[in-house]
């Protein structure tokens, strides 16, 4: 399968797609207002510990406390801010992992908010005398949690904040690199399930045995499979070096504090997802091109070659078709090419997707007609889970068929469509009504919520495309003016909603989009348009020239 990254860099965002057969697979964006924040590492202080939800939350100095889970807290917890000596190294303890993903990978698919979870743990709380963390199992009844009250501890965050939910953390700490992953407090060795040599397995298990610092583990990735010994401890000494500075920072740190920040959008996809399999990287943005070439000349010297500068004047995601397939992720409707749809909704607890035949068919062909509608809309749809980044519970509505066997061949070809998913998923056979239930593990917020703010005229039910989307259309719009005309004024006209966004600032947004291309532009405030929408007017020609130069 061919694969190519395309990378868009403008002022105000980054964004990534990734194709496959040249079809957008998956999208990640990164704007000011959104950072990714996944992987970064803090300086955390226990606040308040709830037992009845096994939880407790954790001030890591960024406004909103952290959730931790009872579950994510590691064992040996003691060790992460004392000195006490290291538990004896246990040579045949193993970890046998998938891939670096699977460090995090606790579904979160609950429909209630962390203050609603609160309210009813409160009811309960009176049954524990303390307020020591004691986590309730099915198996083995409540286990004691070494954790207390404004206790500090080393956590990590593994998933974003979404609507009222702040970002979920853990203390079992992961350094992701090129080929490993360095987990300081895990006396573990972990090897891609995907490396099947048993020859390579026990090579690279014996060179994490003897590079890695005593008590501390490793995943290794599939990446490492072939790479020389040079290499692969390269990789480990870099990382070894982050978790030294770190422990440094800790010793000076007096309050929750960030410690260590994962890398930028761009450099982090290289280094996790551009291997081999990769045809080709296209950058837009000179500066990104040389941050990339670079870590990829110290860490894949041979992949070097597949790396490309788009200088094209036409915007590199009209010029590969992704800003169109962009377009189509805001719609609830996806046509299927055989005349069938699909529609996505979205509620407050999970995904709905609903299979439509999209044609009237004869009762004797409905059965046929019915598997090959449902077996194209699997395909689209695992797509779209990936491409949205759909999780949570996800519910699909198909097209009922009486025959067994077909409804298996369904379930099958659906888990098989998401086994090229990197996020932890789970698919349930149809239940009698033809509903299929999925979960999928959530990390990030869905390219939705990225994408859009809630709409200040309807008060949340609807949503509008955000403030920063709206920008990065405008930007678009005059680098394909200034590649066609030679007018050095513009008159550009938004609702008074995104006024201030355009100009907040000692160096405003609009002033940065004036010197970079190279053109004077006078704001204009107008209710008369829409609140996601632009329009610009040429002073000289005295026309709306918005529709001239929106697409090449």
């Amino acid at each position: 399968m061919k694969k190519e990254i395309i990378i868009n860099s403008a002022l105000n965002e980054v964004r990534i797609a990734i194709t496959e057969e040249g079809k957008l697979a998956e999208f990640f964006i990164e704007t000011p207002d959104k950072e990714k924040s996944v992987g970064n590492i803090y300086l955390g202080q226990v606040k308040r510990i709830v037992p009845g939800i096994n939880a407790a939350f954790v001030d890591i100095g960024q406004g909103q406390d952290g959730f931790l889970h009872f579950s994510d807290v590691d064992d040996d917890l003691d060790n992460m801010i004392t000195d006490e000596e290291d538990s004896p190294e246990d040579e045949d303890n193993e970890l046998e992992i998938d891939e670096y993903n699977d460090v995090f990978d606790e579904l979160n698919i609950s429909s209630e908010s962390e203050d609603d979870k609160i309210k009813k743990a409160n009811k309960t709380e009176n049954a524990f005398e303390t307020k020591q963390a004691i986590f309730m199992t099915r198996r083995s009844g409540p286990v004691e949690i070494n954790l207390e009250e404004e206790q500090k501890i080393i956590v990590q965050i593994v998933r974003e904040a979404y609507r009222s939910k702040g970002v979920k953390i853990t203390t079992k700490i992961a350094l992701p690199g090129r080929y490993v992953v360095l987990m300081p407090f895990e006396n573990v060795i972990g090897i891609s399930r995907k490396i099947t040599s048993f020859k390579e397995r026990k090579r690279l298990r014996y060179l994490a045995r003897t590079t890695l610092p005593k008590g501390s583990g490793c995943i290794i990735r599939t990446a490492a499979q072939g790479k020389s010994e040079t290499e692969l401890i390269r990789d480990w000494d870099k990382l070894i070096q982050t978790w030294r500075d770190i422990e440094a920072k800790i010793k000076r740190a007096e309050g929750p504090t960030l410690l260590y920040q994962d890398m930028e959008l761009a450099t982090s996809v290289i280094r996790d997802l551009f291997t081999t399999d990769v045809a080709k990287v296209h950058v837009d943005s000179k500066k990104l091109f040389k941050e990339i070439t670079n870590y990829i000349k110290w860490a894949s010297p041979n992949l070097l070659s597949a790396i490309e500068l788009y200088d094209q004047k036409k915007p590199i995601f009209d010029h590969f078709g992704v800003e169109q397939e962009l377009e189509k992720t805001y719609k609830s409707k996806v046509n299927l090419p055989k005349g069938g749809s699909i529609i996505v909704e979205q509620t407050e607890a999970m995904h709905v997707i609903d299979v439509n035949s999209g044609k009237s068919i004869s009762e004797h062909l409905q059965e046929n007609t019915a598997l090959n509608t449902n077996l194209e809309a699997s395909r689209e749809i695992a797509r779209q889970i990936r491409l949205r980044d759909m999780s949570g519970m996800i519910l699909i509505d198909f097209i009922d068929m009486g025959k067994d066997a077909n409804r298996k061949r369904l379930f099958s070809d659906m888990r098989r469509e998401l086994n090229r998913d990197r996020a932890k998923t789970v698919v349930y056979p149809l239940t009698q009504l033809g509903i299929m239930q999925i979960t999928r593990q959530r990390v990030n917020q869905t390219i939705s919520e990225k994408m859009t703010d809630v709409c200040p005229m309807c008060h949340g039910r609807g949503r509008i495309a955000s403030k920063s989307v709206l920008f990065n259309a405008i930007e678009r719009w005059l680098k394909n003016f200034r590649s066609h005309s030679r007018e050095f004024k513009l008159n550009l006209h938004i609702h008074p909603h995104v006024a201030p966004y355009l100009t907040e600032g000692t160096l405003s947004r609009l002033s940065r989009l004036m010197i970079k291309y190279f053109v004077k532009i006078k704001l204009v405030q107008d209710e008369q348009i829409s609140i996601d929408s632009f329009k610009f007017e040429s002073p000289r020609r005295n026309k709306d020239v918005t529709q001239e130069y929106m697409k090449s």
